[in-house]
């Protein structure tokens, strides 16, 4: 399987091209995540490794994930219609909050069986089969950690950064599994469950992380403070344009929306006030990629009156 390297411009991937690359991406970790969760489950099995067979339920909540980002990497690039004014980009925002709560979903499930697990312990042995299929869904997972944050930071994607942390995930908890098989290899045979509860909780805390960031950026919550002055100087700079006041931003998907008010001067005309708001947001839309649309409002600006000197 070869992984495809991303440009190295960020920032600059038009809509077409992220897309593309998402689904690339996206494909390359379904088939990592069906080849580990296949492995996982029949060698935990056989080897009488609890962790191991969570760890590949694990996988198979990914398995669901990344058809859920592919569906939702079709749908979201979509333009404008009748019934969505401003595109479909928050099919990106309600993916990462279904993927979110599936995080969580499956963490719940693996600590209610880890718990079980630690109250009624089973005689059998963990056989040591566990142990290197563990240490092997480790190596795999880093490395699909690594190149999907790679394009998902390219791409300044959310969805796909969280599906990338979702892989990290994956990683840490094998990590803890691969412990826990060990510890119960060397004679200690409860740390399997153990190891179990602990994965449980780690997804448990990521799928909130995502699921409570998804679920601000539904309700219209602003970028980051840098972003917004940038947008400020940016519409400042324009040629016309006397002062900037009220600039406000939400997110929709990975992109922005922006409203701003702007003053030119008062004893310009309608059309030329116009051309001047039209080419502030002409300015925004080519100097930040991010920006989807950019509604400006006008306000007359008075120049202050010059008393004459004595």
């Amino acid at each position: 399987m070869i992984l495809h390297p991303p440009p190295d411009e960020p920032g600059t991937a038009t809509p077409a091209e992220r897309a593309r690359a998402a689904a690339r991406s996206t494909w390359v970790s379904v088939a990592v995540n069906l080849v580990l969760t296949a492995a996982q489950i029949a060698i935990g099995l056989a080897a009488r490794s609890q962790a191991l067979v969570a760890d590949g339920l694990h996988s198979l909540s990914d398995l669901v994930s990344d058809f859920v980002v592919l569906f939702v990497n079709r749908h979201s690039h979509k333009g404008a219609d009748a019934e969505h004014p401003y595109g479909h980009q928050r099919f990106e925002n309600a993916a990462t909050l279904l993927l979110g709560a599936l995080l969580m979903s499956v963490g719940a499930g693996m600590l209610w069986s880890a718990v079980n697990q630690l109250a009624t312990p089973s005689a059998a042995g963990v056989q040591p089969a566990a142990l290197w299929m563990a240490l092997f869904t480790l190596a795999a997972k880093e490395l699909l950690f690594r190149y999907l944050l790679r394009v998902a930071q390219r791409l300044k994607s959310s969805m796909l950064v969280a599906n990338a942390w979702h892989a990290r995930s994956d990683a840490a908890s094998s990590l803890v599994v691969a412990l826990g098989i060990g510890g119960s290899l060397a004679g200690y045979p409860f740390l399997d469950a153990v190891a179990a509860l602990i994965v449980g909780l780690m997804i448990v805390r990521m799928g909130w992380r995502y699921g409570w960031g998804s679920l601000n950026d539904l309700m219209d919550h602003a970028v980051d403070q840098e972003e917004v002055d940038a947008i400020r100087t940016t519409l400042a700079a324009t040629d016309g344009v006397a002062g900037v006041h009220d600039v406000r931003t939400r997110k929709m998907g990975d992109m922005v929306l922006v409203d701003a008010h702007i003053e030119v001067d008062a004893s310009l005309s309608v059309e030329a006030g116009h051309d001047i708001a039209l080419a502030a947001r002409e300015r925004v839309m080519q100097q930040h990629h991010r920006v989807l649309n950019v509604m400006t409002h006008v306000d007359p600006w008075h120049a202050p009156a010059h008393t004459p000197s004595p």
